[in-house]
């Protein structure tokens, strides 16, 4: 390809240019990367891909004049590392919910089965069993194919995907090939974002519709959307449900705090999760699992050795006989089908306290949303901090109670401090009693003032209970 020949690497950024390399000069949202071709041709930059050419051009210095940088910077990475993504097979996993389970559990069950495996997740990204940390949910395009380049050299036959919105958008995920496309479901997220909930639909659409023939397109037949993300792909198209006819179809037999039986194409098994929504994800993890040519029954006997990923339903015990879970739930959807979870579970025994924040600088209008369903939903609310980041941590609880109808107030707590909302519910809590804490899960920080200072809600949890 003549526009990377003799080059010595690539990059977006031109602080990180070296002598040779090629520049892409991105339209971002907070900077032109048009505005710095020249800081990267000082570098030693030698080639520069971009969509307005300089009004000067530097001799010596090759230009290529594209209609999308974004999309042009995410072939030329895929070309200069080696096209990674036609080595393995890649699936890709995307929805506002389940992701993070969905693909880990993927990584989790083919690792079973013998496979070298690789994983780009919210909490962690792994090449086999090396760990290496997530920055985003979905990498960019250079750290991305970089990533892909490193388990191809490691011998990985599979990795498993969170493809977000964003990454879509931007098209980081451009020039990848996948061999499947997993839709979880849809709910209100990223509206600071995305303009409106339809550009946000449309977005997660996009990547089925990129699809190839030869991949599959695996998505949830009960949500609403399910079936709109297929209308355009040239994939194969799959379904999985729990309320309809599917290719993969689940039902609910028994549910429990340590786990659920389920029914999958008429074979039972016992699984270690907990929740409807849950069943979903399994659904998901299964019906991919034998679309990759899995045996059925092996797939089977390895999601009931599966158990819940960091941060996502994860239960502790109090020698006083309640017990706490964390979970990730940011979004009103997510947290409603957690607590709908629980009292699945609970069945009316025991009291359910809610610990909930919400996250500063981001969507405003799904903060009296989280605040309204944590108080239908439970017998206490403890309205707390969250991520606050630069904005005031009382300002966005006050936003959420603006949510609450008079008779929810009567059960609902401000308490700023997180850890001393949690040391509150935990006292508050009684033999047969549930705690949810929501909306950090695996994170183990806050981000306050753009600083981000140690904070694990696993962990105050455990010290809480120790103490007790």
């Amino acid at each position: 390809m003549e526009i990377i020949a003799g080059v010595t690497g690539v990059q977006a950024d031109s602080r990180k240019i070296r002598k040779g390399n090629l520049f892409v000069a991105l339209k971002g949202a907070q900077s032109d990367g048009h505005d710095y071709i020249d800081q990267a041709i000082e570098n030693g930059a030698e080639v520069i891909v971009c969509e307005v050419m300089p009004k000067k051009e530097v001799s010596g210095v090759r230009y290529f004049q594209v209609i999308d940088s974004a999309e042009a910077l995410g072939k030329i990475a895929s070309i200069w590392n080696g096209e990674p993504s036609k080595k393995l097979q890649l699936v890709g996993v995307t929805g506002t919910n389940g992701k993070t389970t969905v693909a880990t559990l993927l990584y989790t069950m083919f690792r079973k089965l013998g496979y070298k495996v690789g994983l780009f997740s919210t909490v962690c990204n792994y090449i086999n069993d090396k760990a290496i940390p997530a920055t985003h949910t979905t990498p960019d395009a250079i750290e991305l194919n970089d990533l892909l380049s490193q388990m191809v050299e490691a011998g990985c036959e599979y990795a498993f995907m969170e493809v977000s919105s964003h990454a879509i958008v931007q098209k980081r995920i451009a020039g990848l090939q996948f061999k499947g496309g997993i839709f979880t479901n849809l709910t209100r997220d990223h509206l600071d974002y995305h303009p409106t909930f339809e550009d946000y639909r449309d977005a997660k659409k996009a990547f089925f519709d990129s699809l190839p023939a030869d991949a599959f397109a695996l998505t949830n037949k009960d949500d609403k959307n399910g079936l709109f993300m297929l209308q355009n792909t040239k994939a194969h198209k799959q379904t999985y449900s729990v309320l309809s006819l599917a290719d993969f179809k689940g039902k609910i037999l028994e549910t429990h705090l340590e786990g659920t039986l389920i029914n999958i194409n008429n074979r039972e098994v016992a699984t270690q999760f907990v929740g409807k929504f849950n069943v979903y994800n399994l659904l998901a993890v299964y019906g991919a699992a034998v679309l990759l040519g899995s045996n059925p029954d092996d797939a089977l006997v390895l999601l009931s050795t599966l158990h819940s990923v960091a941060g996502r339903f994860q239960t502790f015990r109090s020698p006083e006989g309640y017990t706490a879970i964390v979970d990730y739930a940011h979004t009103p959807d997510a947290l409603t089908n957690v607590l709908n979870a629980i009292h699945e579970v609970t069945a009316g025994r025991g009291n359910i306290i809610t610990v909930v924040g919400c996250g500063g600088n981001r969507d405003k209008g799904k903060r009296p949303l989280m605040a309204k369903e944590s108080a239908r939903l439970s017998n206490r609310v403890i309205l707390t901090s969250d991520n606050p980041r630069f904005e005031e941590p009382g300002d966005i609880i006050n936003d959420m109670f603006a949510g609450l109808a008079e008779e929810d107030i009567k059960k609902t707590i401000k308490i700023t401090d997180r850890k001393e909302a949690i040391r509150t519910a935990c006292m508050l809590a009684q033999t047969g009693d549930v705690i949810l804490i929501a909306g950090k899960g695996h994170e183990d920080y806050q981000e306050i003032k753009g600083v981000k200072y140690h904070f694990d809600d696993r962990e105050i949890v455990q010290e809480i209970i120790g103490k007790r």
